[in-house]
């Protein structure tokens, strides 16, 4: 926040808002039209793209928005960017090809989809500002090749739990502290849950019963662990995290005692990420640091954060959509990265059968009925050919899988002509895992 709203009120001053274009329009996009709509000068929503028009028209209209015009050609959303009229299409694209569009923010959790809006994008020079941590997870790394070669920004966003934690990491390595775990805090884990289960909360709060899902059964708190793995360079300590469950309230400031300190604290830790369900505040995130300067360990345990060897930072919660548009400024402006992969994944998210499940069966998205997510190393995933979830939805099973065995590319077959396939592949060639790619083809053949 801190120069982005001097930033942004001098833009607004100028009268040259940055003009961003929003795809998605669900629960969370909602709230984010309404940020950018009335609390963030400097900033304008041209455009929202949704499959479901009524539903992008309706987060106009809850936003206070008149005048709103459907379009169906670039042609006809450059008018309306002109005119300074709110323009609504089901067609994303047409978001990354118009001019007048600075940044795109992509919110809608889908892995094929959110890569085909990324690439096209990156193709007319925008910058993109994520929520989709599945596709971050899935293919990030070389997303941001893509964005490099282009010139633009791509990040996930500030608000999401991801972001706040690089926003700590940050600050943590900036107070000359080696950061050596990464941690989540949830108030549920329970990998059994599905949409039928979760459907009475997902009612109550508005929100979709797939996405409450992923959330409950661990797949989401794999992924957003995942990506903040492979923007640090950290690892997990074991398949699945080790996510110890404390008595609900206990405090976060307790935390170094719930992980192995010597493994942390090794000179050659990688360092980790991991989680916590029940303590608090949640739901936030922390971050254990170590330093060996003794004359700074007086300074830390002067300032109660104790004695160390391990001090805990953390942010007592994360605002989603109200910190959003601060990820926008930060790429448009100074062409700055809330969190992105940088090299090779560290870590991916692995599909492990939720149910017993049968041969034939055509298996079904992230936060459904068939499979849950866990973060597992990357070597250990290539090595063992394990399916990544990001992939999962689609594949037909070759034979029978126990519940909770972890899936491989040879226990299913890909659906053809996928770009989430191929970008695996590319991402696996161009950091070098040839192997993975190979396995690849294998299994689309």
């Amino acid at each position: 926040m801190i120069i982005v709203d001097n930033a942004l009120a001098a833009r607004q001053q100028a009268g040259k808002p940055i003009r961003v274009a929003l795809v998605g329009a669900g629960f969370m996009a909602r709230g984010v039209v309404r940020q950018i709509c009335h609390y963030v000068p400097g900033m304008e929503l041209v455009a929202i793209a949704n499959r479901t028009l009524d539903k992008a028209r309706q987060a106009y209209e809850e936003a206070g928005q008149l005048g709103i015009e459907e379009v169906g050609t670039v042609a006809q959303l450059e008018q309306c960017i002109r005119r300074g009229q709110p323009a609504i299409t089901d067609d994303a694209l047409l978001l990354c090809r118009a001019e007048g569009i600075d940044a795109i923010l992509e919110m809608t959790g889908a892995v094929e989809h959110g890569a085909r809006v990324a690439l096209e994008a990156f193709r007319h020079g925008k910058h993109l500002i994520s929520f989709n941590a599945e596709l971050d997870g899935t293919a990030g790394a070389i997303l941001r090749v893509y964005a490099e070669r282009a010139g633009v920004v791509y990040t996930l966003a500030d608000g999401d739990q991801p972001g706040v934690t690089m926003n700590l990491v940050r600050f943590v390595r900036g107070l000359g502290i080696r950061p050596v775990l990464c941690g989540n805090i949830k108030g549920l884990h329970d990998p059994y849950r599905n949409p039928t289960t979760q459907e009475g909360f997902a009612r109550q709060w508005g929100q979709n019963p797939s996405m409450v899902t992923s959330f409950a059964d661990g797949s989401k708190i794999s992924y957003e662990q995942a990506v903040v793995a492979n923007a640090t360079g950290m690892q997990v300590l074991q398949r699945g995290m080790t996510g110890p469950t404390v008595p609900t309230g206990t405090p976060i400031k307790q935390a170094a005692e719930w992980y192995p300190v010597d493994a942390l604290i090794a000179p050659d830790s990688p360092g980790y990420v991991d989680y916590v369900v029940g303590a608090e505040p949640a739901p936030g995130v922390f971050v254990l640091g170590t330093i060996d300067d003794a004359v700074q360990q007086h300074y830390l345990n002067l300032y109660k954060l104790g004695k160390g060897p391990l001090y805990c930072f953390y942010t007592p919660y994360h605002l989603c959509h109200f910190e959003a548009p601060h990820s926008v400024a930060r790429a448009v402006l100074f062409h700055d990265t809330t969190l992105a992969t940088t090299a090779a994944p560290t870590v991916e998210v692995v599909a492990a059968a939720k149910v017993p499940l049968t041969a034939g069966t055509t298996l079904d998205g992230i936060g459904c009925y068939h499979t849950y997510g866990l973060a597992e190393n990357a070597p250990v995933a290539h090595a063992e050919d394990l399916l990544p979830i990001g992939v999962a939805e689609g594949c037909v099973l070759r034979h029978d899988v126990p519940q909770d065995q972890v899936l491989t590319y040879h226990d299913v077959v890909l659906p053809e002509g996928r770009l989430i396939d191929r970008l695996r592949r590319e991402q696996a060639e161009h950091f070098g895992r040839v192997a993975v790619a190979k396995v690849a083809a294998v299994a689309v053949s």
